[in-house]
């Protein structure tokens, strides 16, 4: 079975060697850039991966599919730039492609906030569902919080899949800010409305249970810088939401 390996990516040029290093056991590897600015392209290119640039942006999910419809292999495997597969999962990988019991495969992923794995406030274990055969599943067309909807019930695989998402708070900060800006616009285009009174109580719950409930004072600082950054990204989602 011959494994294609589809990232999406723009000015991922500090991501994007590592990410692409770990999956050198694939067959293919399919990488479509959204305008990048930096070295990003280049990268994906002395790597031996397939480019694909496109003009516009039209999402994350819409993207993967685009992403999804250039992939050649049997099986297709999902990353983001800043994951990294590390070998267990490999070879998990590996003895799925040999004797598949099922379509689609979902795995736990280990994420990093600020320099630290994060082992609660409600990620991990973190199943996100990333190897499918192709032709049995899709990517939903949310403009963020994509996610794989696939045929039929998934396996699981245990061995986990690193994530590297916030190497810094400023990072942290920018990205809250980019994705309330694509949350807000998802839900007024599905027709919802909300008012400052909402903002603030989708932002004070959102703290709540990610800092007690989710029990991210386990994590320490990081538990806690976790929880409000959010807790701001929730409020000024429906911020942004009351303004249009």
């Amino acid at each position: 079975m011959r494994l294609s390996v589809i990232i999406i990516a723009r000015n991922e040029a500090r991501n994007l060697a590592d990410c692409l290093e770990s999956v050198r056991f694939a067959d293919e590897i399919v990488v479509v850039d959204s305008g990048s600015t930096d070295e990003t392209v280049d990268i994906a290119r002395r790597h031996g991966a397939r480019v694909e640039i496109t003009p516009d942006w039209p999402g994350f999910g819409p993207q993967k599919n685009r992403a999804l419809a250039l992939a050649t292999g049997d099986w297709v495997l999902s990353l983001d730039a800043d994951e990294r597969v590390t070998p267990e999962l490999a070879a998990a990988i590996a003895d799925v492609l040999r004797a598949p019991r099922h379509d689609a495969y979902d795995m736990p992923r280990l994420s990093s906030f600020c320099g630290r794995f994060i082992r609660h406030s409600g990620w991990w274990p973190d199943r996100v569902l990333r190897l499918f055969r192709r032709g049995t599943a899709r990517f939903s067309d949310d403009l963020v919080h994509e996610k794989v909807v696939a045929d039929g019930e998934a396996g699981h695989l245990a061995p986990h899949l690193l994530h590297y998402t916030y190497p810094d708070l400023d990072s942290a900060i920018a990205k809250m800010n980019r994705y309330s800006s694509d949350s807000a616009q998802a839900l007024h285009a599905r027709g919802r409305r909300a008012g400052v009174g909402a903002a603030i109580g989708h932002g004070a719950w959102t703290f709540v249970r990610l800092y007690v409930f989710k029990r991210g004072f386990l994590d320490g600082r990081h538990g806690f810088l976790l929880a409000a950054t959010a807790a701001a990204g929730s409020f000024y989602r429906y911020a942004k939401l009351s303004l249009k």
